[in-house]
C-alpha cells in the first residue's frame, strides 16, 4: 500500500471513521480525502462543512466546522482564495455575500433547502407593504434576494437574542420564513403570532415531520433520557422536550451534561458527529435525512476541485451589498 495512502487510513482511523458512519471502506474513502486535501492546497481552497454533512466530510476534509452563524462568522475571517461550501446552496451565498471579492463553490446542484425556495423578495415586500414600518426578521435558510429586503439574518442560535433585542425598539415584527420557528420563538418570548410577530408559511421538509407523540414513547423506554430539538420542528414537539436551540446549541448541551441518554430531534448528520465527539454517551436516534445536504458527497468535492467553473457561486454585486447590510446587523447584534 502507498506510504501516503496508509498514513491517511491512519488519520481518519483516529478520528473515529473507522468506527461508524463511512460508506465503503475505509481505504476507499482515504483515497479521496487525500487527493481532495492535496487539491485544496493547490488551490488555496478551504472547506467549509456543515454539522449536517457525513462524518467522512466533516472530519476527513473539513477546514470550517459547524452550524449556519459558525460558518458564516468563520467565512469572514479566512485568508484562503476559494470557499468550497459543503453545505446547502443559501449557505455558500452567504458565504459569497461575506466574501464577493472570493471564489465560492457549492458542491452539488441538487444542494437546494425548502426554507429557501418557500419565498421570494417579492413576498417580502409585499409583507413590508401590509406591514408599513415592521422590521423584517429573517432566518438565514433564505435566498441573497430575501436576505436584501431584510433588516436583521438570525440563525436558531442567535434569533431569540437578537428578537428580544428588536423588541426593545419595535412593538412588532415580521418574521420570516419558517413558521414553526417563529411559533416556537413567540412563544418563548411571550409574543402572539398575528399581533407582536407576523410570520410566514415556509417550514423544513426535515423538521416538519417529526411526531411529538413519539417523545413519551422514547422517554418511556430510556429513564433518564434529555430531549433535545431544533428550533425548526413543529411546536407541539418543542413542548413535549427538554431543551429547544440550534445544532450549536445542543452540541454544547450535550458537551456539557452527563444525561443517561440524549434524543436528538434534527437531521441525522447532527447525531452522528455527536457519536464521534462523544463515543462515550449514550445517543438515541430519532432523526430524518436532509436530501439536499446529503446530495453532497466526497466525489462530487473532488469533481469540482478538478473543474471548478460549473459549481461556483455567483450573487449580483447590488443584491450582495444590500444583504451585506442585514447579515451584518446579525454579528452586531448577537455579539451585543
Amino acid at each position: 500500500m502507498d506510504t501516503r495512502l496508509s498514513e491517511e487510513i491512519k488519520r481518519l482511523t483516529a478520528l473515529g471513521l473507522h468506527r461508524r458512519c463511512v460508506e465503503g471502506d475505509l481505504a476507499r474513502v482515504a483515497g479521496l480525502t487525500l487527493e481532495i486535501n492535496r487539491l485544496k492546497k493547490e488551490r488555496n481552497a478551504v472547506v467549509c462543512a456543515h454539522v449536517y454533512q457525513t462524518p467522512d466530510i466533516i472530519l476527513g476534509i473539513g477546514d470550517l466546522v459547524g452550524d449556519s452563524y459558525k460558518l458564516a462568522d468563520d467565512c469572514r475571517r479566512t485568508e484562503a482564495d476559494a470557499i468550497v461550501f459543503c453545505g446547502v446552496h443559501f449557505m455558500a451565498e452567504t458565504a459569497k455575500i461575506l466574501n464577493h471579492s472570493k471564489k465560492v463553490y457549492v458542491p452539488s446542484s441538487n444542494a437546494g433547502c425548502s426554507l429557501s425556495e418557500g419565498i421570494t423578495a417579492a413576498d417580502v415586500r409585499q409583507l413590508k407593504a401590509e406591514h408599513p414600518g415592521l422590521p423584517v426578521v429573517t432566518y438565514i435558510n433564505t435566498s441573497a434576494e430575501v436576505k436584501a429586503e431584510s433588516d436583521c439574518i438570525v440563525t436558531s442560535a442567535n434569533a431569540e437574542k437578537i428578537l428580544r433585542r428588536m423588541y426593545e425598539r419595535h412593538k412588532a415584527v415580521i418574521f420570516v420564513p419558517d413558521r414553526f420557528m417563529g411559533l416556537n420563538l413567540a412563544r418563548a418570548l411571550g409574543k402572539i403570532p398575528g399581533k407582536d410577530i407576523f410570520l410566514w408559511k415556509s417550514s423544513c421538509v426535515v423538521h416538519e415531520r417529526f411526531q411529538p407523540e413519539l417523545i413519551d414513547v422514547y422517554r418511556k423506554k430510556y429513564p433518564g433520557l434529555v430531549a433535545l430539538a431544533h428550533a425548526e420542528c413543529p411546536s407541539e414537539l418543542i413542548k413535549a422536550v427538554d431543551f429547544m436551540g440550534g445544532t450549536g446549541d445542543m452540541m454544547r448541551y450535550v458537551e456539557s451534561t452527563n444525561a443517561a441518554a440524549y434524543l436528538l430531534v434534527t437531521e441525522c448528520g447532527f447525531g452522528e458527529l455527536a457519536k464521534l465527539r462523544f463515543p462515550e454517551k449514550n445517543f438515541i436516534a430519532m432523526c430524518r435525512l436532509c436530501p439536499y445536504m446529503k446530495s453532497i458527497t466526497l466525489e462530487s468535492v473532488l469533481a469540482l476541485l478538478k473543474d471548478p467553473a460549473p459549481r461556483e457561486v455567483l450573487v449580483p454585486e447590488a443584491v450582495a451589498a444590500k444583504a451585506k447590510v442585514a447579515i451584518d446587523r446579525m454579528f452586531e447584534l448577537a455579539a451585543g
